[in-house]
């Protein structure tokens, strides 16, 4: 049951500018915790993981048979307020923070996303993307259900509930749905019966399961830890690759609904999705980010006077590029961290000055100096370029670029927006020509090899396609084709 009055309308599209930074796909959430006020907490958990998606928000609630949703367009505190949340009645909840990867930019494709079965209504909130949405949209098609969005997170919903009207209860329909899914996709799945979480085989978005205050009988699922912190969880452990969690008034049960998983966990998540508080492999990310800093400074140090970060992303690589080459660290530049997503143009003026909006460097720190620039990576050349010009117009003698992660070369299809192939600078162009591009004395990037040992687990089970071009999960000739050039990309 999706109460009227908690459906939103219809926005037209919108196309906003494609930015110089990959973006992630989305944030989910899941709460299983009788008692408390779940919608409330999913808020706070979506809250924390607002940096994983910023175009719309949605929570589900079960209160028994009854489902209550609530989605829209915008950030997560412009989307719900008090009264909105109380309506969202329940025990337990799925949320979902999104960036559009598939699928238009409309509300109608916010998620969490909804499908009818013999046993009551279904709740997905979805990370990741499909590459076999074609064929399974053909399938779903030919089960003679039909579509509301142009997501593929819909089509995993409707795959569940075809497979529960088959006659399968809820997990088995499950099981058989995800191994219709090619992929990446780690899920929270509200039902009437329980809570789901679940990550594809490879385990390439991320997911963790926390308990709240110690109670055992209180689940939080989350794409991060620091959605668990928010909201006083405990971590407990990652769901695995290939695992289904499947939480109800009986407790955790774990089933490895896959055989042989092959764990190839998204590095950029180490490198910049993520948040830096968030735990992996046992250390926050800032501790990782700081370390191939200092690896990126064994490899490609330069006579300067100080490091600086590009914020926020780029700072704790540039603290261990200091700490390795010891260069002064200073804050070279300040961004505005209340600047949101504008359709407002700004003046002819205003574009001239580039990034001003969001950064702005410091005169007093960068005049008359020699400076490394530190970032997490370069993707279409567009910001660097502005962010170079900014710094030599405040006085810096040299500008100095430092990547802290090798050249994106190739597209992504497994839910993180790349753009296409002849969009990537690096697929283009040499290092010493995107230096002569953004205007740096000198750049270099941190290597494939550096970046997967400061990761201090096995490199094998890291998915670095957007590095190397190769693909863990088969991609369908007719989508590479879409998304990659025809020759090869520069040799760098």
């Amino acid at each position: 049951m999706i109460p009227n009055d908690l459906l939103t309308t219809d926005y037209s599209d919108s196309t906003p500018q494609n930015p110089d930074k990959p973006e992630e796909a989305c944030g989910v959430f899941g709460i299983y915790a009788p008692g408390e006020d779940v919608a409330k907490l999913t808020y706070f958990g979506l809250y924390a993981l607002q940096h994983r998606g910023q175009e719309s928000a949605g929570i589900a609630t079960f209160e028994s048979e009854k489902l209550y949703l609530y989605k829209d367009m915008g950030l997560v505190s412009q989307v719900f307020n008090e009264s909105i949340l109380s309506e969202l009645k329940g025990n337990l909840a799925v949320g979902h923070t999104r960036y559009s990867t598939t699928g238009s930019s409309r509300v109608v494709n916010a998620q969490p996303a909804i499908a009818n079965s013999r046993l009551g209504s279904i709740a997905v909130a979805h990370n990741g993307n499909l590459v076999n949405t074609p064929q399974l949209r053909e399938e779903i098609t030919r089960r003679q259900y039909s579509f509301v969005t142009t997501t593929d997170t819909e089509l995993i919903a409707l795959a569940i509930a075809s497979e529960v009207d088959s006659g399968k209860n809820w997990l088995d329909a499950c099981i058989s749905a995800f191994k219709m899914c090619e992929g990446a996709f780690s899920l929270t799945i509200g039902t009437p019966a329980g809570l789901m979480g679940v990550r594809d085989p490879h385990g390439i978005r991320p997911l963790v399961i926390g308990t709240l205050d110690t109670n055992p009988t209180r689940y939080v699922l989350a794409s991060e830890t620091c959605g668990l912190d928010i909201i006083g969880a405990e971590f407990l452990r990652e769901v695995k690759p290939g695992e289904i969690v499947w939480i109800t008034e009986d407790g955790l049960q774990s089933i490895e609904w896959q055989s042989q998983p092959s764990r190839k966990l998204c590095v950029f998540e180490m490198i910049y999705f993520a948040r830096p508080d968030s735990q992996m492999e046992g250390e926050s990310l800032y501790t990782y980010r700081m370390r191939i800093g200092r690896v990126l400074a064994k490899e490609s140090c330069v006579d300067a006077d100080l490091v600086i970060g590009v914020p926020d992303s780029g700072i704790p690589a540039a603290i261990g590029f200091s700490q390795e080459s010891n260069i002064s660290y200073m804050e070279g530049l300040i961004k505005n961290r209340y600047v949101g997503r504008t359709f407002i143009q700004p003046t002819q003026g205003m574009r001239e000055a580039g990034i001003r909006m969001k950064l702005n460097p410091l005169k007093d720190v960068l005049q008359g100096k020699r400076v490394i620039m530190v970032d997490d990576s370069i993707v279409r050349g567009t910001t660097s370029g502005k962010i170079v010009k900014a710094l030599r117009d405040a006085g810096a003698t040299e500008v100095h670029m430092r990547i802290s992660s090798p050249p994106v070369t190739h597209p992504c299809f497994y839910g993180i927006d790349t753009d296409n192939q002849d969009q990537l600078i690096a697929a283009k162009k040499s290092v010493a020509e995107i230096a002569q591009h953004i205007g740096v004395d000198s750049l270099a990037y941190l290597s494939w090899e550096g970046m997967l040992q400061a990761t201090h687990e096995d490199p094998q089970s890291f998915c670095s396609a957007c590095f190397t071009g190769q693909y863990p999960i088969d991609v369908p000739e007719p989508i590479k084709r879409s998304k990659l050039m025809l020759e090869e990309p520069a040799k760098v």
